[in-house]
């Protein structure tokens, strides 16, 4: 009988077995950790700011609310929800990367996010939390690092509270064919050496180009989210469908 484990997945355009990826991609967090914040501000021109606060308006999100953050790495999304929640509800921020939770949790105690945020490190596909828990659920730009996608939906789904929300901000596929020849260009001849000059790491940079382009476009992640559980599936595309966002309900 064939180990699952040992199957061959993607790693950005390389095949490796399954039971290596997470380690592959723990590597290339702890490696760009120290320099993630400014990279994401050079690589989108600091689009990736409008994507979130866009994210952030469509959760819903109020005072008392229990909000899981997930990959929130550095806590972008973590301190806006920990404002609009107020002291009586809490925001999760969770990460695999040990690297990548701690950068968060210093950058958002030095900037006076205290109280209602806790830190939890944690795999999205076998959350630690009891089920129906979270009104909100995010995961930005997270899920296309996610070895097992369809057992991360479901995990997200079990956590989340009936009449819940779940989003999922991620870079997808863009719907104009010229858009999508400079998004390439860029992604793969300039993306590496920004990398290599501001992070000292061109590789890991690499993989995230190539990570981006292997992952499921609109219309798949829209299905393989109904298929998970979810209702009232819809997705809205921004920058031409360099990123979307996907919604999805639990009733």
């Amino acid at each position: 009988m064939n180990d699952k484990n040992e199957e061959s997945i993607d790693f950005g355009y390389q095949k490796v077995a399954r039971s290596q990826k997470k380690s592959l991609v723990a590597d290339v967090f702890q490696s760009v950790a120290a320099k993630y914040d400014v990279m994401n501000d050079l690589m989108s021109f600091g689009i990736h700011r409008l994507w979130k606060r866009y994210t952030i308006d469509c959760s819903g999100v109020r005072r008392g609310m229990k909000v899981l953050d997930i990959a929130g790495g550095t806590g972008d999304l973590t301190a806006q929800f920990s404002r609009r929640v107020g002291a009586e509800g809490e925001v999760v921020l969770a990460d695999i990367n040990d690297a990548m939770l701690k950068v968060g949790r210093d950058k958002l105690r030095d900037s006076g996010v205290i109280g209602n945020v806790r830190y939890v490190q944690a795999d999205a596909e076998e959350l630690p939390f009891d089920d129906n828990t979270f009104d909100v659920i995010t995961i930005a730009f997270g899920l296309r690092n996610v070895t097992d996608k369809d057992k991360a939906l479901r995990s997200m789904l079990r956590v989340l509270k009936p009449g819940g929300r779940v989003l999922i901000l991620e870079f997808s596929k863009p719907v104009s064919a010229t858009l999508n020849q400079v998004y390439d260009f860029y992604s793969f001849n300039i993306l590496p050496k920004m990398g290599q000059v501001v992070a000292n790491d061109s590789d890991s940079y690499q993989y995230l180009a190539e990570s981006i382009r292997m992952h499921p476009d609109q219309e798949t992640l829209k299905s393989m989210m109904s298929t998970a559980g979810y209702e009232k599936v819809d997705y809205q595309n921004m920058t031409g469908g360099v990123v979307a966002l996907h919604r999805g309900y639990k009733f």
